[in-house]
């Protein structure tokens, strides 16, 4: 039973721990060396860690490995994927290879502008304040100037600002709805910071407006964010080839398979139960790739999803089609992604990931980790219609497994051999390890 605490955040680290331990874990003696024994042998590089969120007590590992032979627009890659998930980086390499040979990924940029709002109550005459709104436009943008200064030297900025009605769904909700262009960052600050003194502007101006009566100068701020939902910050990315290329094997007819393939992605274009687990897929490539090069996949996962909703049912976010002989997937999705500011500078991994991508713009990392889903996708489909997804998903989960039972190098030596021929299931291997610790004794 846990206990109410004052003044945590002000302990050091090393008590933090010990009251942590000493509350919840009495029965644990080893739960003080399980956290201090991921802790960094280098203290800069701890503290550095320490210091990228509050009250940090250890730091929780992710496996980062990388997927080789992506050929995009021309260009090779290995992405780097950091994810907990068996199979994932085999399933996205296996893809980058089979498409490496035939012509690769192509990636276009469709969009990428982003979205803040300043939410407002208003009480008053419309068409007031659309005279107002018109007139004190130029200086909500030049007001912000000290904050868009440096943004513009890089060509991004300010695009527009729009006055939204939205009474129709709260009495007296208005909006500030402001469209930004955030070049290689991801541009949360910056695009929060306008917002901020867009409305200490549009609040101060409201004041000393004459038209308005009294009442209607008390404009009711309740609110200054950025949107996760970006359907403007749009990337495309495909893949295509000539039907009969598609099998590089002789487990599926190569017609067959397309045809398949293509059924399998109208059902989770029509059947919400369907593209739930298919996005899913999805976004384990992205957000691995994501989380890899120190940007918010909490925010690309919202914004996709939303995205994956826009027409009023949940859907599909690949698409399949065979025209003259062609065979053609591909992936449109929103993704607002940085590769300046954040911990992009900071984190050693990240900074060494974006570099191993040959140092990416923010438009090119859009168009790799669009890949990286489209990839996933592909795997996991190819999968479905042909040796169903545990076949290969269970023999890389089965590693897990062995360590869970604290298998010897030995070992798992002999189970990975036996279990080639064999279906994984957990049961499986627990009942092939017992037999051979038996044979042993």
């Amino acid at each position: 039973m846990g206990k109410p605490i004052s003044g945590f955040s002000k302990l050091s680290k090393s008590k933090k721990i010990d009251w942590i331990v000493d509350t919840y874990f009495a029965q644990n003696t080893n739960a003080k060396n399980i956290i201090k024994q991921y802790w960094n042998s280098n203290d800069k590089l701890q503290q550095l860690h320490d210091e990228f969120i509050e009250n940090t007590i250890t730091n929780y590992y992710l496996p980062l490995g990388v997927a080789p032979n992506f050929l995009i627009n021309g260009k090779l890659h290995t992405i780097p994927m950091a994810i907990e998930e068996s199979s994932v980086v085999a399933a996205a390499s296996k893809a980058a290879k089979f498409w490496l040979d035939r012509g690769g990924f192509k990636t276009t940029i469709i969009s990428t502008t982003k979205i803040g709002q300043v939410h407002f109550m208003y009480s008053g005459d419309f068409e007031k304040l659309q005279h107002f709104f018109s007139q004190v436009k130029p200086k909500l943008i030049s007001d912000s100037k000290p904050i868009t200064k440096n943004m513009e030297k890089r060509g991004g900025g300010i695009l527009d600002i729009e006055l939204k009605d939205k009474t129709a769904d709260i009495p007296n909700y208005y909006q500030l709805h402001a469209t930004f262009e955030t070049q290689d960052a991801m541009g949360a600050n910056f695009i929060n910071s306008c917002l901020e003194q867009f409305a200490k502007t549009f609040k101060t101006e409201a004041k000393a407006y004459a038209d308005f009566s009294d009442a209607e100068k008390n404009i009711d701020i309740v609110m200054s964010i950025l949107s996760n939902y970006v359907p403007n910050c749009l990337v495309r990315a495909e893949v295509s080839c000539p039907v009969d290329d598609l099998s590089d094997d002789d487990k599926i007819n190569p017609r067959t398979f397309a045809k398949k393939f293509i059924q399998a992605v109208k059902i989770a274009e029509v059947e919400p139960y369907r593209s739930v687990t298919h996005n899913k897929g999805i976004m384990n490539g992205i957000d691995a790739v994501v989380l890899a090069t120190g940007n918010d996949f909490r925010a690309v996962e919202a914004g996709v999803h939303a995205y994956a909703s826009r027409n009023g049912q949940y859907s599909s976010l690949t698409h399949a089609s065979i025209e003259n002989d062609i065979f053609r997937f591909w992936i449109e999705i929103p993704l607002a992604l940085g590769t300046v500011g954040g911990l992009t500078g900071l984190h050693p991994l990240v900074k060494l990931s974006l570099e191993l991508l040959h140092k990416p713009s923010a438009k090119e990392l859009m168009g790799i980790v669009s890949v990286a889903g489209l990839a996933q996708n592909f795997g996991a489909l190819r999968s479905l219609i042909t040796t169903g997804i545990q076949e290969g998903h269970m023999k890389m989960h089965l590693m897990n497994i062995l360590n869970q039972f604290e298998a010897t190098n030995s070992e798992k030596e002999q189970l990975i051999e036996h279990f080639k021929t064999q279906t994984v299931s957990h049961s499986a291997v627990v009942d092939a390890l017992n037999i051979l610790r038996r044979v042993e004794k």
